[in-house]
């Protein structure tokens, strides 16, 4: 038998990475996990490299028939019992190949809190379902709001693998590659470059930052369409020499263990993995108190909450850590303590592996074998 996790993602953002962590969790705890993902997508390649069964398929679309007829064939093969959809064209095309393979356990996962379509075939792909899984408090009202029924909604928060940033120990290489001085305030942003990520507000914040001092320094980690635009847009605030663009990057823990600050500026945050991830590397956050961010950044306890789109507010916290060098080192070790308690990858993993039993249970299911 198995158990398909199906992500239709081309690129490694955080859904993929939580896609890989429970897959890889999941086999730990001898669950026959299957891992479907586009052909050389990272997610894929990781996953192969980690030894996890994979089945290479391309999803283009919510309907993509080749696709869902490949998903479909393998499944049957396979003696699939439970299909695990990670994102809309995952729960589109996925959703209805198990429903050809007559899979009898179908659930999917919600990362984002933008709306939900007002269609029905939108609906549809959570309505044949018998979970739907929030990361948090504000995308389980996102699904509420559009027509999913309450009691089948689980909200089970992401969860991270802390080992890659345990490892790191060189605390200056950013410093190195940059050459930055040794007393410059290196404050970081890991996104991609999108209008709901916000980064136009941290770089407008810089702006106000420069008139206070020229020894914050912004690093931002990430790729996207916006790439050009806000380049073009230092350049035109005068502040190109404060505001560093590194392109995507596959070492973040260790450019994290570089940062004093970490920032986060969406204006909208299904729940933020990114922030945890800078957690676990002890760094003090200022985020903005948009959809899930308050379910983990405590205002005052683990970081600074400000609201979105104010580059005012978001450059005075800055500075305010910047000044207030121990209350930042408090703010990074509860936050640390935070993450641990609660957003581990073995956590989530393991209250989405009691959501499967206690569905296959209910229909006299095995798991296992």
């Amino acid at each position: 038998m198995s158990l398909f996790q199906i992500d239709a993602g081309r690129e490694w953002r955080g859904g993929q990475r939580q896609v890989f962590l429970l897959t890889r969790e999941l086999l730990r705890r001898s669950y026959p996990a299957i891992l479907v993902a586009p052909p050389e997508s990272p997610l894929l390649e990781k996953a192969k490299a980690a030894g996890i069964e994979t089945l290479p398929v391309g999803i283009k679309n919510d309907a993509h028939l080749l696709a869902g007829w490949k998903i479909a064939r393998a499944m049957r093969r396979t003696r699939c019992v439970l299909a695990h959809f990670h994102d809309g064209h995952a729960a589109g095309t996925g959703g209805r190949a198990a429903r050809k393979a007559d899979v009898p356990i179908r659930i999917v996962s919600r990362r984002v809190e933008f709306p939900l379509k007002d269609n029905r075939y939108s609906l549809k792909k959570y309505a044949g379902t018998d979970a739907v899984v929030a990361i948090s408090e504000s995308v389980r009202e996102v699904l509420k709001n559009g027509g999913v029924p309450a009691e089948r909604i689980e909200v089970i928060p992401s969860g991270i693998d802390f080992s890659p940033f345990d490892e790191v120990k060189d605390k200056d290489f950013l410093r190195r590659e940059l050459r930055f001085a040794e007393d410059d305030f290196l404050v970081g942003i890991v996104a991609h470059l999108e209008d709901s990520k916000g980064h136009r507000t941290l770089i407008d914040a810089a702006r106000f930052l420069k008139s206070r001092t020229p020894k914050i320094k912004i690093v931002i980690v990430g790729s996207g369409s916006l790439e050009l635009e806000l380049a073009e847009q230092a350049r035109g605030l005068g502040v190109n020499d404060l505001v560093f663009f590194l392109g995507f990057r596959d070492d973040v823990p260790r450019l994290l263990a570089s940062l004093d600050a970490f920032v986060m500026t969406s204006n909208a945050e299904g729940l933020g993995t990114s922030i945890m991830d800078a957690m676990a590397s002890r760094l003090p956050v200022v985020a903005t108190c948009v959809g899930g961010i308050p379910e983990v950044v405590s205002d005052g306890e683990t970081g600074i909450l400000i609201p979105p789109k104010r580059p005012e507010d978001l450059a005075e916290a800055i500075h305010k850590l910047y000044m207030n060098r121990a209350f930042a080192r408090k703010l990074g070790l509860r936050g640390f303590q935070v993450v641990h308690e609660k957003f581990s990858a073995e956590a989530m993993a393991a209250r989405i592996a009691d959501l499967y039993e206690k569905i296959a249970r209910r229909k006299n299911i095995k798991l296992k074998a």
